[in-house]
């Protein structure tokens, strides 16, 4: 027998930031976000041996373990972190395993890496014991396994992205609760972002969580600039959910540039000479806005750019060290199947 699953990796279009703690329990939060064709993936293969073999192409960890002597620690920490919950949560594993697991992006590239393989590498546990977890069930139980046993810095969204899929406005309340409103856009409205934006990867990738650290203690010191940026930042969410259900992508774009400016207030590493550098050449060339995605510092860059002009920005770009991504948006979170 065989398991596989794939999750989704995600844009963070608006509000990201505001899903991380303290500010969500302060304020409370809303992110728009939407999944692209990109992937985490996890297979899984019992093994009729005490042994547990880890292949982790994003940690760079390939080997062997002894398999029933305590709790698995590969060194792949998200791969322990969750085959030791849910055997905590669950009941013990039943043998040995052989388990893979890689992503389409680099870890550090803003698209959600590790989160999503979290909620792959779960997906594909629940698939394998039979354990049956609806979107928001994956989701917060990789959350906790995240942000809570494995305690490495970050917000909520990523999770529930993966698990859910597609386009979805996200509130987070201050009680810890967390609403995923599956946004219905209209299929040419989808098309026509898609020919309106280009995903650029700086080629480097960043640590996320010395610039969510910054975010965290601006919330908690209340540092006014920081705090009003964010409280910008989340109702930018909203109203570009008003103007992506509506196709408005003067609008649409209008707001990824004042998001933007508002991000940069909330950490000095958000960004650097390399990131103005990619803004400077694709405005240069046509583009009219544009944001990081995820905690800033590199990764992948969202460009609002006309369709005639999309030639222009991705030549212009092609003289830079990074690379323009093709991508398009899907509607399916994390699946899971055997063989």
């Amino acid at each position: 027998m065989i398991i596989r699953s794939k999750a989704p990796l995600r844009l963070g279009l608006a509000g990201g930031g505001t899903d991380v703690s303290p500010y969500s329990d302060m304020f409370g939060g809303n992110v728009l976000n939407a999944t692209i064709n990109l992937y985490a993936y996890c297979t899984i293969k019992p093994l009729n041996l005490p042994v547990v073999r880890v292949n982790a192409a994003d940690a760079g960890i390939d080997t062997e373990i002894p398999f029933g002597t305590g709790p698995i620690c590969s060194g792949a920490i998200l791969v322990d972190g969750v085959a030791n919950r849910v055997a905590r949560d669950f009941g013990p594993l039943p043998c040995g395993f052989e388990i893979t697991t890689y992503n389409d992006a680099p870890a550090g590239s803003g698209l959600g890496t590790s989160s999503t393989l979290v909620v792959c590498i779960l997906k594909c546990f629940a698939e394998w014991l039979g354990v049956p977890l609806g979107d928001y069930e994956l989701a917060r139980l990789a959350y906790e396994i995240e942000r809570k046993d494995l305690l490495l810095a970050g917000g909520k969204q990523d999770q529930y992205a993966a698990a859910f899929g597609g386009f979805n406005f996200m509130e987070f309340l201050t009680s810890d609760m967390v609403i995923v409103n599956p946004l219905r856009v209209k299929d040419w409205i989808i098309r026509e972002l898609e020919g309106s934006m280009l995903l650029y990867f700086t080629g480097r990738s960043r640590d996320g969580a010395v610039i969510i650290s910054e975010q965290q203690k601006a919330a908690k010191s209340g540092n006014a600039v920081a705090v009003e940026a964010m409280h910008r930042i989340k109702q930018s969410a909203v109203d570009m959910k008003l103007a992506l259900l509506q196709g408005d992508m003067a609008r649409f774009a209008q707001i990824i540039g004042s998001a933007w400016e508002d991000k940069k207030k909330m950490a000095d590493a958000i960004t650097n000479p390399m990131i103005q550098e990619a803004f400077d050449t694709a405005m240069g060339a046509g583009a009219i806005s544009g944001k990081v995605s995820g905690a800033g510092g590199g990764g992948f860059i969202m460009l609002m750019v006309p369709p005639e002009k999309r030639v222009a920005v991705s030549e212009a770009l092609s003289k830079l060290p990074g690379r323009v991504v093709p991508f398009q948006f899907t509607h399916e979170g994390a699946v899971s199947w055997k063989l």
